[in-house]
């Protein structure tokens, strides 16, 4: 009877220690600064248009409270990859996000998300970030650091991630993980006083826009 009241002690005590594991904690933090001119280069030649869609890319987070973690994305999206001399770092990349389209693993989650205490989403249907400036960048497993502005529940500021970007003559992929503050964007809802909801949020990037053949 003691041994398995011990291990039923020991799997509580570890299922709690995985459910308060913070996801951005191994994340790299987006820097945040004010918003920047959205003036493009005048003198960098034409541009390749190319398609963002949920058709071809995916836009996810993770948050998480002190309890557990939670999945979520977007369903509902578009945007734009200007490419210019199939260079990255001359290229401009906008995308417009409808939070009304937010889902995650919990169905009450989801609904609460779209409330004022998060998105607001009657006030604030959409996210926006348009690139600034695209730089290399060979660190933490990166080919690049990508600046822009992110509109984010009526606040505006710069956001500077890392992200791998590959170029082929069939399409562009850009992969990114980093980590923001939400409260930084106005999103201050505290969650319940014995599940507090962690302030840190990862976003997750997935692109793989076709090219025209």
């Amino acid at each position: 009877m003691r041994s398995v009241l011990a291990a039923a002690v020991f799997v509580s005590m570890a299922l709690l220690i995985y459910g308060c594991a913070n996801p951005a904690a191994n994340k790299p933090t987006a820097t945040i600064t004010n918003a920047q001119s959205e003036k493009q280069t005048t003198n960098a030649g034409p541009a390749e248009r190319l398609v963002i869609s949920p058709d071809n890319s995916k836009v996810e987070f993770i948050a998480a409270k002190v309890t557990r973690s939670h999945n979520g994305s977007f369903k509902q999206f578009s945007g734009n990859i200007d490419l210019i001399n199939n260079s990255a770092e001359q290229s401009r990349v906008t995308i417009d996000v409808e939070t009304g389209s937010v889902v995650t693993d919990e169905d009450q989650l989801t609904g609460h998300l779209k409330t004022p205490d998060f998105f607001d989403i009657a006030k604030y249907p959409k996210a926006t970030f348009v690139s600034t400036k695209i730089e290399p960048n060979a660190t933490a497993g990166a080919t690049h650091n990508v600046t822009g502005n992110f509109d984010l529940h009526g606040v505006k500021k710069s956001i500077t991630f890392p992200a791998t970007i590959q170029i082929t003559p069939e399409a562009v992929s850009v992969n990114a993980e980093f980590a923001i503050n939400r409260k930084d964007f106005g999103i201050l809802y505290p969650g319940k006083a014995d599940d507090l909801i962690r302030d840190g949020v990862v976003i997750k990037l997935t692109l793989k826009v076709p090219r025209k053949t």
